[in-house]
């Protein structure tokens, strides 16, 4: 469990900072706060003791530390130093060395990367001094997340938003973050393909594309350069990554083997649909006997067509199972020559399609891992963690 120490300066972007307690927390960091009086005024110390688990301070010189010296304390405690919001009155402190209140005074006893994420009216962000703060900040090498651009408090639009709490949560992985695939090119598939009836129909699958979508953020957090291939989903377009969207298998088909060139690993997480209409009907099909029939035909094996390849990248394949799990799963390992596959239960289990949640029986030549359930960001970052295993192996 990673220790961050959360600042809080003030500004109205403060009530994002209960949010940001909260996700930080879901995602495995113990927590500490320490807010300026000012930020006080914008959202109380008692939520974000009740949120953390731990009192908030916001005192240079407390009596009640046993040495009093609660900064020094606190600053070597934490691994991560985020202050959001960051105000531009902060900022500037920070940038000048000014140390007057416990925040900016942690800022110049820590050690431990320090990241900020800066919020103030467009006009204030704009102004040549704030920019002459936030440059030395970066020569400083403290790491900006942000700010966003949009409508804000104040009735004004523009640049000055704070970043939105889980947008902070994935920059903060991005900059800290092992890299374990540093520089490696990864190409992923997620998501549903829709096979065309008519105008209006078409055949498809319950894939949410959420344990694609998470592969290609976590990848990304991991150094990787990323590039994802989606069929129809409701999910948002990842951030900074390059992403082609499809709807039928053959389009998914044409996308991957246009991409995988160059590449060093594919991840298979698709349910492409195994057969397509023979034939796409150019009028509705109307509604006439009580028993009608479709002629459908195979699509395109998009794994297999990649692990066959003459200088093939390391192939991940994915395999949703309602029964004899690891037989199929091994099946599909050597029949499509792949180097990994992902097995997972579908049906009336816990997790898989439509969920947040997954379990996973990976497989590879002589060796085997299972992963726990869990949510599939964490269960990303584990499939992922034992592919670098795998492939500098």
């Amino acid at each position: 469990m990673k220790r961050i120490l959360l600042g809080i300066s003030g500004g109205i972007a403060a009530y994002k900072s209960a949010e940001l307690v909260r996700l930080l927390r879901k995602n495995d960091y113990e927590v500490r706060v320490v807010m300026t009086h000012a930020a006080t005024q914008f959202i109380t110390p008692l939520t974000l003791q009740a949120l953390s688990g731990h009192a908030v301070h916001t005192q240079l010189l407390d009596a009640s530390e046993e040495n009093a010296m609660g900064h020094i304390n606190l600053a070597r405690w934490a691994e991560l130093f985020l202050i959001a919001p960051a105000s531009a009155n902060c900022m500037a402190k920070l940038s000048l060395g000014i140390a007057d209140n416990l925040l900016s005074t942690l800022y110049l006893a820590a050690e431990c990367p320090v990241y900020i994420a800066p919020a103030m009216n467009q006009a204030m962000w704009s102004k040549p001094v704030t920019q002459e703060n936030l440059n030395r900040l970066q020569q400083h090498k403290v790491h900006i997340i942000g700010p966003e651009t949009g409508s804000q408090a104040c009735g004004e639009t523009g640049y000055g938003r704070m970043s939105e709490p889980s947008d902070i949560i994935t920059q903060l992985g991005v900059l800290s973050a092992p890299q374990l695939l540093l520089n490696k090119k990864v190409l992923i598939s997620a998501g549903p393909t829709h096979e065309a009836l008519d105008p209006v129909r078409y055949i498809t699958n319950r894939s949410s594309g959420k344990m694609g979508y998470a592969l290609a953020q976590q990848a990304q957090l991991l150094g990787a350069k990323v590039t994802l291939v989606s069929g129809p989903t409701q999910l948002v377009t990842p951030k900074n990554i390059h992403t082609l969207k499809v709807k039928s298998a053959a389009e998914m088909y044409t996308a991957v083997m246009q991409q995988v060139v160059g590449q060093d690993i594919f991840i298979s997480a698709a349910a492409v649909a195994d057969y397509t209409p023979e034939k796409l009907q150019t009028e509705k099909i109307k509604k006439q006997d009580d028993n009608t029939r479709l002629s459908l035909c195979k699509t395109q094996d998009i794994v297999a067509s990649v692990a066959n390849l003459p200088n093939k990248p390391f192939t991940v394949g994915f395999a949703a199972e309602t029964h004899n799990l690891e037989r199929y799963a091994l099946d599909k390992l050597q029949r499509k020559n792949l180097d990994m596959i992902a097995a997972n239960w579908v049906g009336k289990v816990e997790g898989g399609f439509d969920s947040d949640r997954n379990a996973l029986q990976v497989y590879w030549q002589n060796g085997k891992k299972t992963f726990a359930m869990t949510d599939k960001t964490q269960l990303a970052n584990q499939l992922l963690t034992l592919i670098a295993e795998r492939l500098n192996a």
